[in-house]
């Protein structure tokens, strides 16, 4: 019988989540793409080589499994065939494995200036800069919603497509000139282009909801990949300060064409620690300028840099307490926890597990994001461990001090911690439980 599983992360992104699902995929003849977009960066380490994916689902890179790119996504057509064709490059066979929802949104330059456009009024303006990545998401999700958007299969109709983009244009135009003190864009670049990378991405366009039944039905596990976290919902993360998808693990259905009752077991990541890129509230959070210190040893050893922007990210002690929101939205079944070797070294190291707000203890992250900015983190200490825990594959091969933390934000969350990652590459794995077992 088939088995589905769902991999979201738990915090504000950047968990690892790529790495998981590549792990996983020995188990599974698909992988989902549910939501997101070119925003997103999934790193992948194979035998000591480096590959980062944004659009195309992390499976790839495992031989004959098929990858869906679902509705829920926003494409951007010129981004994707690039990606496709870097892997090409490297010997990655993609076409034939590659299955695009005719109903993804499409991502078309217009939303791009209108995003950057946006970023930099915030920031005249003295409001504050959201941290977008600039890719034109949140533009492109708002089409969709005002039921505007040009979607991939009018890629398939020329006149249906220009029509269309000739109505898009002219209101993206307007608030570019008129609002946004921006520069207005032509339509006959924009229209020749979309129409010459049609005739690569048609190929590849298909009824993406059916094909995953399908593969069900022939007894397939597969595997939904969420991008961004929990806490970048546009739901129920940081608002404002979030993306402008759904990252939780019940919109794989949604974004998907699946139902609910296809999600057999949803598989959290989580770092060791915390980071989060872009601005927003973030209470546990450490300097990182500082030679010497916590925050400083956290962004190096643990490479801290954005896959997709490059920027710096924000980092901190775990959020014990944001976490416990991540697990009751998702409804989680087990944890995996990364990047834990980035924790060796540290003789003490901190977990939140709750917040002090006006003179009150709370115990879970509040929703308001004026109210997380107020908030003091609580900490429990823990001893650190001096010896090295990179590449460490068995749980009883962890230093002892290494284990019982993790023991405690098992117990402090509720939910178990089935996996333990110990290194970028691909087999630096503990599995205390299997999720397709």
């Amino acid at each position: 019988m088939a088995k589905n599983v769902v991999v979201i992360g738990t915090q504000w992104g950047d968990e690892g989540k790529g790495k998981v699902v590549d792990w996983l995929t020995d188990h599974a003849q698909g992988v989902v793409r549910f939501q997101g977009g070119h925003n997103a960066g999934h790193t992948l380490v194979i035998n000591g080589k480096k590959t980062a994916l944004q659009l195309v689902p992390s499976g790839i890179m495992r031989p004959g499994v098929a990858c869906y790119i679902g509705n829920g996504v926003v494409v951007d057509p010129t981004h994707l065939l690039g990606e496709i064709e870097r892997l090409e490059a490297n010997g990655v066979e993609v076409r034939s494995r590659l299955f695009i929802s005719e109903s993804c949104p499409l991502i078309l330059p217009f939303h791009v200036e209108v995003d950057k456009a946006r970023e930099a009024q915030r920031e005249n303006t003295g409001i504050g800069k959201i941290g977008t990545t600039g890719k034109g998401i949140g533009p492109a999700y708002e089409d969709k919603v005002a039921r505007r958007a040009l979607r991939a299969q009018d890629l398939k109709h020329p006149e249906r497509f220009a029509k269309k983009l000739h109505e898009l244009l002219d209101l993206h135009n307007f608030i570019l000139t008129g609002y946004l003190g921006s520069k207005a864009l032509e339509f006959q670049p924009i229209f020749d282009h979309a129409m010459k990378v049609a005739e690569q991405l048609k190929p590849m366009l298909a009824d993406v909801g059916v094909l995953i039944d399908a593969a069900n039905r022939k007894g397939g596990n597969l595997l939904f990949e969420g991008a961004q976290g929990t806490l970048l919902d546009i739901d129920h993360g940081t608002y404002p300060y979030v993306t402008s998808s759904n990252c939780v693990a019940g919109n794989a259905a949604a974004g998907s064409g699946v139902g609910p009752d296809k999600l057999h077991y949803i598989l959290g990541i989580t770092k060791a620690y915390a980071t989060r890129v872009g601005s927003g509230p973030f209470p546990t959070e450490l300097p990182i300028d500082t030679e010497g210190t916590i925050g400083h040893h956290l962004s190096t050893i643990g490479q801290e840099r954005g896959t997709v922007t490059g920027r710096a990210r924000r980092c901190g002690w775990l959020d014990a307490a944001a976490l416990k929101r991540s697990i009751l939205i998702n409804g989680v079944s087990g944890l995996c926890i990364t990047k834990l070797d980035v924790l060796d070294g540290l003789s003490e190291i901190k977990v939140g597990v709750g917040y002090m707000l006006d003179g009150k203890r709370i115990d879970i992250l509040p929703l308001d994001a004026d109210e997380i900015f107020r908030c003091e983190p609580a900490y429990e200490s823990f001893p650190g461990w001096t010896e090295s825990t990179v590449g460490i594959q068995k749980w009883d091969q962890l230093p002892l001090t290494a284990r019982q933390y993790l023991e405690r934000v098992q117990s402090f969350i509720g939910v178990p911690v089935d996996m333990v990652s110990t290194g970028p590459d691909r087999d630096h794995t503990i599995l205390l439980r299997h999720p397709f077992q």
